[in-house]
């Protein structure tokens, strides 16, 4: 018997650090993925609780002490919310796996400890940021800053809540700048937590607002004329609204999108530890994540060797309530994700793909939005289960014939967010990465470094996250020239 999580109910929205009425009597209730029941129920932000929140957030920056504080003052509360982050974690897991369904034995460490990393490496990141410095100009001396860009719309969504608000908040903040975070109505509770961490840990006023909301409440904010930035996660065609609805006030954006990527094993590879390096990562978070590795890309002369050794891998994953440790695949977030793996699988047997294991519901779920772990054999790159993103427990198997064509195979896709290559020669693994257009790439392994910038080519995005560079997005870039042999005192 597992711990079920009791119905959680907020009443307030959290307004300029503080929590307060919201101005809409509208709510959100959260459903359980896998009762189907009742878990929560939050105030709905309406466009007027937007208006507010900008509104602090605009007073904080133009104003308020935030943005000037020395660094030093900024990682001191930074480093109070990461340190109440992580010990508050397991509070994070249970709650956020309760939401979206993610197994909680992956949930520890993919939705609570790896977002209490996120706020400990842009720590480090601030610590070395260039905010200043000289540089020789063609016509005299130059002064180059880099000055926060303002007000902030962190626009994040259910299937990693606390990672993909980490990655946007911790930077913003440790920048000098205010923050709006728009949660997804599928995993509003976790943001209460964060909430409280924020206002214990002594943000200023207005520094940082929380509200849950709905696309259209998303989409007045991204066009509020007060905000300066917006940091999105999500969908390609959300990612598309959100630079269009933006784009009206010049608004600089940073877009974290979809994902197909390809783990290509080489035909060198230790077949055991590809296994057990790609199923993990292929059916993570139930399939629901964008750097999934949801195409894998197998030499013809093993494919037969490898198809059976990934089927097995994947039947053998254990399925069930994502409150249960032993839990490997809970399920998906919503209804709605599931009748689209379900639309997907279909789909694939039309275009001729076999289903090597999987391909129903799960019959040992009496209710909740399961799908099986499915793995389809003798896909083509061409079919529309390998070229759009599935968001759920759906995996393709592609064969190739040399290493040029599983490099084509692999760059054919509208995306470019991750891969890996699996293989006995990592210097050749190594040149197979060079190759790949796609934006993060791992080797013999499958890992998001924090400290290293992270983003898409193509369709899965712009502008980046994590390490210098993704810190970078949340500054402008100012020249200031000097007079001609001036030196620094």
């Amino acid at each position: 018997m597992t711990e079920r999580t009791e119905l959680v109910e907020h009443g307030r929205l959290f307004i300029g650090g503080e929590f307060t009425d919201p101005l809409s009597t509208e709510v959100i209730e959260v459903i359980s993925p896998h009762t189907e029941q009742v878990i929560g129920r939050v105030p709905h932000a309406s466009e007027a609780d937007v208006d507010r929140a900008v509104a602090a957030a605009r007073r904080a920056f133009d104003e308020g002490p935030w943005p000037r504080m020395t660094l030093d003052e900024r990682i001191a509360v930074i480093t109070r919310i990461k340190d109440a982050f992580a010990v508050r974690h397991e509070e994070f897991a249970r709650l956020i796996s309760a939401q979206n369904g993610t197994p909680y034995s992956a949930s520890v460490m993919v939705q609570a400890l790896a977002a209490m990393m996120v706020w400990d490496s842009a720590i480090t990141v601030a610590r070395t940021f260039p905010y200043e410095e000289r540089r020789d100009g063609v016509l005299g001396p130059l002064l180059v800053r880099r000055e926060p860009v303002g007000v902030v719309a962190a626009v994040v969504p259910w299937n990693v809540p606390q990672f993909t608000a980490a990655a946007k908040l911790a930077p913003a903040l440790l920048a000098g700048c205010t923050a709006v975070l728009k949660v997804s109505p599928e995993t509003p509770l976790d943001a209460y937590l964060l909430a409280e961490i924020a206002e214990e840990a002594g943000l200023p006023p207005g520094v940082l607002s929380v509200l849950p909301a709905d696309r259209e409440v998303s989409e007045y904010l991204v066009g509020h004329r007060d905000v300066d930035k917006v940091s999105f996660t999500g969908s390609v065609a959300a990612g598309r609204r959100v630079m269009e609805v933006a784009s009206r006030n010049l608004t600089r954006v940073t877009l974290e999108l979809g994902g197909k990527s390809a783990a290509v094993i080489l035909p060198d590879a230790d077949l055991e530890a590809a296994v057990a390096g790609i199923v993990p990562f292929a059916w993570m978070i139930n399939g629901q994540a964008c750097v999934a590795q949801t195409r894998i890309l197998a030499p013809r002369a093993r494919y037969d060797e490898i198809a059976e050794a990934f089927a097995a891998a994947a039947g053998a994953l254990r399925v069930g309530d994502p409150l249960d440790p032993t839990t490997e695949l809970g399920p998906l977030v919503a209804q709605r994700q599931q009748q689209r793996s379900l639309d997907y699988i279909r789909l694939g047997q039309e275009e001729g793909a076999k289903i090597l294991t999987g391909g129903n519901v799960p019959a040992s779920q009496e209710r909740g939005w399961y799908v099986e772990p499915t793995l389809f054999g003798s896909v083509d790159n061409s079919m529309r289960i390998a070229r759009e993103e599935i968001f759920g427990p759906v995996i393709c198997l592609i064969p190739y014939g040399d290493e040029a064509e599983a490099v084509r195979i692999a760059d054919d896709s509208p995306y470019g967010l991750s891969g890996s290559v699996w293989t006995a020669d990592t210097e050749r693994g190594i040149d197979i990465a060079r190759r790949i257009r796609t934006g993060t790439y791992s080797v013999n392994t499958f890992s998001l470094d924090m400290l290293g910038p992270f983003g898409g080519y193509k369709n899965s995005g712009l502008g980046r996250e994590f390490g210098p560079e993704g810190y970078g997005e949340f500054f402008e870039h100012k020249m200031i020239h000097l007079p001609a042999g001036y030196r620094e005192a």
